[in-house]
């Protein structure tokens, strides 16, 4: 058991307040701050404190991965499986997907034949893993994420009222289903330029007009098999949205793109589960983050970073999602469990009690500690004789598969715990 220092990574999306704050250092910052890394990812490890003096948990792992991982190190090559992080979006990210594991590795292999160096920009394969990823929310938390059933679709594009909306509104009524959507997003997406200066700007003055209505905008009848909704009240979040995006991310084809993308808010302690292929952008909030060890971002839009069209094509799923928060399951009173698919990692949430007796933490290593309010005693051993780390909010411990009965206990008031491990429950 031992004190993780996590990589703190800037981007203009950032924060400045938001990590800072939680860290207890100076606000505003500096820069941006975007993420905080707790793994052992070669872009940016985290550093632990071993007797006095700090290496990155990448060289621990490598150096003896038998005794840091335990048995799950054959199975994933004698690597950490997942990546934990701690996210602040001031600003939208891109609109991006990631690709499944054959994906990632015929496209890192494919890039490496191609001589693309890792750091490049042009790069979209930095590993070859695949990229589950879980977040939960710590503050309320905004995102766009997965494809919206076409028929509600179709209802928002009508709602708008704009006539050069009508064809495409006409193609999706007609396909309403993943090849539809393909079809429209395609479209889209690959619009020149000239043509999407035109369509842009009259789409939001429909939705500027949408906002500013009393009352619902003249739209066509909903198709027969989707119950009638009041158009007007119905689609303020995602108009709102929409025009956000447009300021942010002028003459992007990735706000059209987000007409058709569930618009999902995280209240604390929800979680949202994004499999392979999905579309998504998280748009404002903090949350924690748990995905499988990759780097692997395929981008559609909203960024100035580098837009791989056919190559975000190729790993899209464009079957519709209903909602895709996931609700914690509760393990006792004090301990909740986030249910994914992925094997590479699980989550659990613990909320801690002043004044309570130490809290058992079963079935952690190897595994990351992340403190996200008040202050942690943690304890390793059966006895008041073993160690003993403190971590206060911002703060995590590495806990290796050798490193047994683990125990956790507020100091000063309650506190709240992560708990990230390898999947497989």
């Amino acid at each position: 058991m031992h004190e993780l220092v996590g990589a703190l990574r800037s981007y203009a999306w950032g924060s400045r307040t938001a990590l800072a704050a939680l860290c207890g250092r100076e606000v505003p910052s500096a820069h941006p701050e975007a993420e905080l890394w707790f793994g052992a990812h070669p872009a940016d490890p985290a550093q632990v404190r071993v007797d006095g003096h700090y290496e990155s948990l990448l060289e621990l792992v490598s150096q003896d991965p038998q005794r840091e991982l335990g048995a799950v190190a054959p199975e994933f090559g004698g690597r950490l499986p997942f990546l934990l992080k701690i996210l602040a979006a001031e600003e939208p990210l891109s609109l991006q997907a990631h690709p499944s594991a054959d994906q990632a590795r015929a496209g890192f292999e494919r890039e490496n034949n191609q001589r693309v160096p890792l750091d490049s920009p042009m790069r979209n394969y930095r590993d070859d893993s695949h990229k589950p990823e879980l977040v939960v929310a710590l503050n309320r938390f905004e995102a766009l994420a997965g494809f919206r059933d076409p028929h509600r679709s179709v209802a928002l594009l009508q709602a708008i009222a704009v006539p050069e909306l009508k064809s495409y509104a006409e193609l999706l009524a007609a396909q309403p289903d993943s090849s539809g959507l393909r079809t429209l997003f395609t479209t889209w997406i690959t619009l020149p330029q000239a043509m999407l200066a035109t369509l842009l700007p009259k789409v939001l003055d429909g939705c500027v007009r949408y906002l500013s209505s009393p009352t619902p905008p003249a739209t066509q009848a909903p198709p027969a098999h989707h119950p009638p909704a009041d158009n007007h009240s119905e689609f303020v979040p995602e108009i709102r949205t929409v025009l956000e995006l447009a300021e942010a991310y002028p003459g992007d084809a990735g706000v059209l793109a987000a007409l058709l993308l569930n618009r999902i808010t995280l209240e604390p302690g929800q979680g949202l589960f994004l499999a392979a292929g999905n579309l998504h952008a998280y748009l404002n909030g903090m949350g924690v983050e748990i995905m499988a060890s990759s780097d692997n971002v395929l981008r559609g839009g909203l960024t100035p970073k580098h837009v791989d069209v056919p190559e975000l094509l190729r790993v899209l799923d464009f079957e519709p999602l209903e909602l895709l928060i996931v609700t914690p399951e509760a393990v006792s009173d004090h301990s909740f469990r986030y249910c994914t698919p992925a094997s590479e990692f699980a989550l659990r949430r613990f909320e801690l009690e002043a004044g309570a007796d130490p809290m058992p933490i079963p079935r952690i290593g190897p595994g990351i500690m992340l403190c996200t309010s008040g202050t942690v005693r943690m304890l390793q051993g059966v006895s008041d004789v073993g160690a003993e780390l403190q971590i206060k909010q911002g703060d995590a411990a590495w806990i290796s598969a050798a490193d047994m009965n683990i125990r956790a206990q507020a100091v000063d008031g309650p506190a709240q715990l992560f708990c990230a491990c390898v999947g497989g429950e």
